[in-house]
């Protein structure tokens, strides 16, 4: 079969890999990718935002399975532009998408349907948010109601520091449209979990956990990015708290989606917090988190093309959904100065250290063709990979892969994973 893949991610790179292992398929297209994603690919220069350009393109080339990767064109409806010309397509619609698509609306569906959160207020005047904060317990966090990137989350320590992220998400509009409206919400204590979930509208079935390194530097600091590196399984997502999710929270959030008349076939990615009152949902995703994708598939077993079309075709009960009893460690090669401002065209030189490498893998995520070689072309470059027999055999593993690869402005954190020594 033929399967397109739209996005251009280390995301994409790691289902277009994905993908490839399938027995049943026999070409791979992606649309726009990346220098990486060619291996396995091939790239064609149309963005994924171009919807009637991707349909077209499916038709033309008789599709079998488009597996659309990211959220914006997600958000913006690609799936029901499919749909309608007949295509077959994996991801949420745009009445679907909309629980990543718009902070406000997944707190009032939890609030409505009584799905474990963080007390909040939403809020699409900054006055009246700035009023509110008079009578708020510090810290508190502002997120942006839109879609910022994984960059739309501010903790405020302080009423000044609060003061100022409601003029910077609301009234500057540093994250555009996506601050239309607010929502302020208490500061959970915890430890965070990802977990991503494969849903064919009834049944949902986890993948194995995950945990994510927002902040750009060591020790959990500087600013938020889309991801420095992440860990599968988490050691604190025990049994117990996985059957707590599955009851109050994973099961109810596909149940009230359907009661909305919001039908969700895809993936929905649970942001947790592991709190003193158990866990509670930080975020929803509608879409593969990106790195957690490349610690997550490398350890899935079932074959990923049976499991999109069972989502599809409603029939993911059937599917007996496997991961290796082992562990994968991811590291993000950045670009110093990211997320602010950063330097491209840097040729990457060692990836042919990995050719035949069991067990490490590198997925590009800005990468690009130059004239002498492959060049950096992005703030996050590319995610090393590697698995273990455990975690700290996976994250030691890991750390020396990254020393196969070196550019110019070659930035990443050190204690990717170093949670992990405490459980």
């Amino acid at each position: 079969m033929k399967v397109l893949i739209v996005g251009s991610g280390g995301r994409e790179h790691a289902i277009a890999w994905k993908v490839a292992q399938s027995p049943r398929v026999d070409k791979i297209y992606c649309a726009p990718g990346n220098a990486g994603i060619e291996e396995y690919a091939e790239c064609v220069d149309i963005k994924a935002m171009e919807f009637e350009r991707l349909a077209a393109f499916a038709k033309e080339k008789e599709i079998d399975l488009t597996v659309i990767g990211m959220d914006d064109p997600l958000v913006g409806g690609v799936v029901d532009v499919f749909e309608a010309q007949g295509l077959r397509v994996f991801g949420p619609r745009k009445n679907a998408a909309i629980l990543e698509g718009s902070k406000a609306f997944s707190k009032d569906l939890m609030k409505k349907y009584h799905i474990p959160t963080a007390a909040y207020e939403n809020f699409d005047d900054a006055e009246k948010a700035l009023a509110y904060l008079e009578t708020a317990k510090f810290p508190i966090v502002l997120k942006a109601d839109g879609l910022a990137l994984g960059k739309g989350v501010l903790i405020c320590q302080t009423m000044e520091e609060a003061k100022a992220g409601v003029k910077e998400i609301m009234t500057d509009r540093k994250f555009g449209a996506a601050g239309s409206r607010m929502v302020i919400e208490e500061f959970m204590k915890g430890r965070e979990v990802s977990v991503l979930t494969y849903v064919d509208g009834k049944t949902i079935k986890p993948m194995t956990s995950a945990q994510d390194h927002k902040r750009a530097g060591d020790g959990d600091t500087g600013l938020n990015t889309g991801g420095m590196g992440t860990f599968s399984p988490s050691p604190f997502y025990t049994e117990e708290i996985d059957a707590f999710c599955r009851k109050y929270i994973y099961q109810p959030t596909v149940d009230a989606m359907a009661a909305e008349g919001r039908e969700f076939k895809g993936i929905i990615f649970f942001g947790l917090m592991l709190t003193e009152d158990g866990p509670k949902v930080l975020e929803y995703n509608a879409r593969f988190g990106d790195p957690e994708a490349q610690v997550v598939l490398p350890r899935m077993k079932t074959d990923i093309i049976d499991v999109f079309e069972a989502c599809i075709d409603g029939t993911l009960d059937q599917v007996d959904l496997q991961f290796e009893d082992n562990a994968a460690v991811c590291v993000v090669l950045a670009s110093a100065g990211y997320p602010v401002s950063y330097e491209k065209g840097f040729l990457i030189k060692g990836l042919e250290n990995f050719k035949d490498k069991d067990g490490y893998y590198v997925f590009h995520a800005g990468s690009a063709k130059g004239k002498d070689g492959i060049v950096t072309n992005g703030g996050r470059v590319l995610g090393v990979t590697a698995k273990g027999h455990d975690l700290k055999e996976a994250r030691a593993n890991a750390y020396e892969a990254i020393n196969w690869i070196d550019f110019d402005n070659k930035y990443y954190r050190h204690d990717i994973g170093k949670a992990i020594d405490e459980a």
